[in-house]
């Protein structure tokens, strides 16, 4: 820990191991890491940076591949702070903080019917808005209206959703600016009606995923008209082993640290299904998983 400037009230951690704050519990530290308190302590922290500083957002890294080098750059923590969530009508507007879990809830609870899917994902919103994550036939921009970014220099932006270009797992963001807020429209529906099928949906991802063990969710695309995990699976992959990470017996899209993985070791498994499965089936399967720093 070091001294902040005077006006800065968030925490800053200096050489702070990044396997604390991944889903798989590996990676080398970060040269510095933030936590900001709010979006204008976060603002002010930006403004600070040198320009040519590297940045790294990280909500709770459940999409995130950090190498065991680490990364030679700034990193800005979301998860537990910028979680903020406003309900009227038919409306949320969230920071990007918030867990997708507590946002599925509370719009269960206030009776809008379309975010149980968010239930099943085990990260923040902001990892959401950038991958357009989804499930079960949904996805995060189906009902995104507007949101907020940040650049560099800690100016606030406002978009519409019209503005970006939204795919699969993929979303177009301007250079140098980040989410942290987003406006968001749902239909009325009945509150046990959809917390019943948030309970349905966490019963059915417990039974058919990993979730008991370190791991990073999906770890490819689904390819047009198929399943990775099946491709995986047919390909004889399941239980493969490289150092301490294994491909899932219980889910074959899922690779879990066994309890002594490195990130080189993760890597490595990711490669060697890519190669296993193209050489088998001749589809190269495309990482959902973001691959960050630097080699050892």
């Amino acid at each position: 820990m070091m001294a902040l400037p005077q006006t800065l009230k968030g925490e800053l951690k200096l050489n702070e191991p990044l396997s604390r704050y991944n889903s798989w519990r590996v990676g080398g530290p970060a040269k510095q890491l933030y936590r900001p308190t709010d979006k204008y302590d976060l603002a002010q922290f930006l403004q600070q940076l040198p320009e040519d500083e590297p940045v790294l957002w990280v909500g709770l890294g459940s999409n995130l591949l950090i190498r065991d080098g680490g990364f030679t750059g700034t990193v800005i923590v979301t998860a537990g702070t910028l979680q903020t969530i406003d309900i009227q009508d038919n409306e949320i507007t969230a920071e990007v903080g918030l867990y997708c879990s507590k946002l599925a809830k509370q719009a269960a609870k206030a009776g809008l019917k379309g975010a149980a899917f968010w239930a099943g994902i085990p990260g923040t919103l902001g990892g959401a808005l950038a991958m357009n994550a989804g499930a079960h036939g949904t996805e995060t921009w189906d009902s995104v209206v507007e949101v907020t970014t940040i650049d560099k220099q800690g100016a606030l932006h406002q978009y519409q959703a019209e503005d970006f270009n939204v795919r699969y797992r993929h979303v177009s963001l301007p250079e140098n600016q980040w989410f942290v807020a987003a406006k968001m429209q749902f239909e009325r529906g009945d509150s046990d009606t959809e917390l019943e099928l948030i309970r349905e949906l966490l019963k059915k991802r417990n039974n058919s995923q990993p979730t008991n063990q370190p791991c990073a969710g999906s770890v490819f695309r689904n390819p047009p008209g198929d399943f990775s995990g099946r491709l995986i699976e047919i390909s004889g992959l399941k239980g493969l082993t490289i150092g301490g990470a294994s491909v899932s017996d219980k889910h074959a899209n899922f690779i879990v640290n066994n309890g002594e993985a490195t990130a080189a070791d993760i890597e490595a498994l990711i490669f060697e299904v890519q190669q296993r499965v193209e050489q088998e089936h001749g589809v190269k399967l495309i990482p959902e998983v973001h691959i960050i720093g630097e080699q050892l």
